[in-house]
């Protein structure tokens, strides 16, 4: 109702504020010139007013069009690091619902680990915070993260994966905590939950309130080095993607995308598995 409101306005908008201009202008020249009509409208300036009318009839168009110019375009792509104001903007709303999907989503859990902790001492809007963190599966054999082998070829690090998959592990038991602490205070109904897919970190997806997607492709190839003396490891960073923005306010085109999204993201979420850490067993 809201979109179709606006798309009437934006038709009919132009065409009653000329017939207001220039209804502004017949009556300022009849009341100049009709003694009556000037009398019972009590003026004395109407030939100046109706000239006013005709100049801002004649000028509509090119106002509202440099209006449309100047306004600021959605932004298309963010860096990651953006994060944050995303982050804060879904949590004006009364219900929040975050999905992640990609490496370990450490910049996101940053985000929202400070403004959870805030949601306990002043909730705001909020009522209602669910959080879905979808990551690989670091329990099983991977070719990315790994590490680079001879003629750079990935050779599968148990010890490197361990690694990941206990930071997932601390991102997983802080932000439960905190939503824990939220729900037994008892304004803030809160839960957050980890699930694994099997294979590589290649997309990394941030949908927010189901109505804002950001996306973007991993560098799989990118590498790193933990020491001076160990060897280099295939390990995307996260921080350094740069995401596509697709928002109701893109039109038809982007509200496509994004219900293909929640969707695609939802069946991937039924279908993953819990964690190890997550079932009480070590990996």
């Amino acid at each position: 109702m809201i979109e179709r409101l606006k798309r009437l306005r934006a038709r009919y908008e132009p065409a009653v504020t000329r017939i207001l201009l220039l209804g502004f202008f017949v009556t300022g020249l009849v009341a100049q010139f009709v003694k009556p009509v000037g009398d019972a409208l009590q003026g004395k300036v109407f030939l100046g007013g109706a000239l006013l009318s005709l100049v801002g009839y004649v000028l509509y168009d090119s106002v509202k069009d440099l209006t449309v110019s100047l306004r600021m375009p959605p932004r298309r792509q963010v860096n990651s690091r953006e994060l944050g104001g995303f982050v804060s903007e879904a949590f004006s709303a009364r219900t929040v619902e975050i999905s992640f999907l990609g490496y370990t989503g450490e910049t996101l859990y940053n985000e929202l680990y400070h403004r959870l902790e805030g949601l306990l001492d002043d909730p705001g809007p909020t009522r209602h915070v669910t959080i879905r963190f979808l990551i690989p599966d670091f329990g099983q054999s991977m070719t990315v993260p790994s590490m680079v082998g001879p003629d750079g070829m990935p050779l599968d690090d148990p010890d490197f994966r361990r690694r990941l998959e206990l930071r997932c592990q601390e991102y997983d038991r802080t932000l439960s905590i905190i939503a824990e602490r939220l729900t037994a205070v008892g304004r803030v109904a809160a839960e957050c939950e980890y699930r694994v897919y099997p294979g590589i970190p290649r997309d990394k997806v941030c949908i927010f309130n189901r109505e804002l997607v950001l996306y973007g492709l991993y560098d799989v190839a990118a590498r790193t080095m933990l020491r001076s003396t160990d060897p280099e490891f295939y390990d995307p960073k996260g921080y350094r993607t740069d995401l596509n923005v697709w928002s109701q306010e893109g039109g038809d085109e982007a509200k496509t995308v994004i219900t293909t999204w929640n969707k695609h993201f939802d069946d991937l979420w039924t279908l993953a598995a819990n964690p190890s850490w997550r079932q009480g067993t070590t990996a």
